[in-house]
């Protein structure tokens, strides 16, 4: 997500597990800058939200990747992976 000279991600999941979700959601830049953001999402209709704090953008949107993921109810290394997603490049149509 861009607004004026910040950037930040953000991701949405709507939870029917009947249980909660742990999210992960990484922000990388230029330079090896990395932010990641820890979010539980409860089992509700409406889909949950996390968002890494906004910070200033260096450089063009194609230098920033996002990826999102989801897991189950578990201890961290045995609960099931249910998502990952990534951002992909902006590429300009072909005309």
């Amino acid at each position: 997500m861009t607004e004026g000279g910040d950037i930040w991600a953000r991701s949405s999941y709507r939870n029917t597990t009947g249980g909660e979700l742990r999210s992960v959601l990484t922000l990388m830049g230029p330079g090896g800058w990395t932010v990641e953001v820890r979010c539980t999402v409860d089992a509700q209709d409406e889909p949950g939200v996390c968002e890494t704090p906004r910070h200033s953008s260096h450089g063009g949107l194609d230098a920033y990747t996002a990826v999102a993921e989801y897991a189950g109810e578990g201890a961290a290394d045995e609960a099931p992976l249910l998502l990952r997603a990534g951002s992909n490049p902006a590429y300009a149509a072909a005309g």
